[in-house]
């Protein structure tokens, strides 16, 4: 797998973020939930080294709640703070302001010894693209203030957001690396729609989803598509193989067939695909921490 992105725009923006560091006070990293490993920019660690930094897990709600609980502890464990949240619906946003003054307590009270009383907390918000980042701006700032997309990468230039008096957040362009090369995180953005369906092979891909559903989720393909049992894979079947016959057993039971009676496996990927991203077989969290 060789995806490209935008790599003269993904280093340009790493550029702006460094310079934009010092106008902040802390670094607000969103990622997603189901994949807080590959949602994150590898580089964001070593870029904002020596801000505070709040995690924020979002679209939770479409996450294992068990996983969430466990990745919100590696984080805690790295020295985050974490929030928890589903940007579109506004569930815990509520408390992102306590918790951001929360992390920044001792740094307020600074200020207010000095006489800066009522001086804003200004936090810096970034994210790979596609992981909720201008929904989340929207939802704190309680108004359309961050251009936001079904598409990866709609956030293009730096704007400042007023939210409040003591709160502005300072939105910058989804950031991701210019090439995967790891192609467990390339596709497990593609699970998730971080990257165009276009420029993947969606059958193969669908096959792929099924294998990771297959051994950790059976029982969602169970009650998904209604299979009496999750068929075991064949000694030495490699993934793609053994994906294809668990699209074929689904497509089956869906009734997806072509022309001449042919199941019609592309068409099931996309349904499994869509009804993944659209949460109609579950909360799956597609990686854990590391123990």
């Amino acid at each position: 797998m060789n995806i490209q992105w935008y790599p003269g725009h993904m280093t340009k923006t790493r550029r702006q973020i460094e310079a934009d560091l010092k106008l902040v006070d802390i670094v607000v990293e969103i990622i997603d939930a189901r994949i807080p490993v590959s949602s994150r920019n590898p580089d964001i660690d070593a870029v904002c080294a020596g801000k505070p930094r709040l995690i924020v897990l979002n679209r939770a709600d479409q996450a294992d709640p068990a996983q969430n609980k466990a990745w919100g502890a590696y984080f805690r464990g790295q020295g985050h703070s974490v929030l928890e949240t589903d940007a579109r619906s506004g569930k815990g946003i509520s408390q992102f302001s306590a918790v951001v003054q929360g992390v920044l307590r001792e740094q307020i009270a600074r200020w207010r010894e000095k006489g800066q009383v009522g001086r804003p907390v200004r936090a810096m918000v970034v994210g790979v693209p596609n992981v909720g980042k201008s929904t989340f701006i929207n939802k704190v700032a309680k108004r359309k203030s961050a251009k936001a997309g079904d598409r990866p990468g709609v956030t293009r230039g730096k704007q400042w957001v007023h939210v409040d008096r003591g709160l502005d957040l300072l939105d910058t362009p989804g950031i991701l690396w210019p090439k995967f090369e790891d192609e467990t995180t390339g596709m497990n953005l593609a699970f998730t729609g971080a990257v165009k369906d276009e420029i993947m092979d969606v059958e193969t891909l669908g096959c792929h989803f099924m294998v990771l559903l297959g051994e950790r989720y059976p029982r969602a393909l169970m009650d998904g598509y209604k299979l009496a049992e999750v068929p075991s894979r064949e000694e030495g079947e490699n993934d793609v193989a053994y994906g294809y016959r668990l699209l074929q057993a689904c497509a089956a039971k869906r009734g997806m067939r072509i022309s001449g009676g042919e199941l019609d496996t592309e068409r099931m990927a996309r349904v499994l695909l869509d009804e993944y991203r659209g949460s109609r077989l579950g909360q799956f969290t597609l990686e854990v921490p590391e123990t």
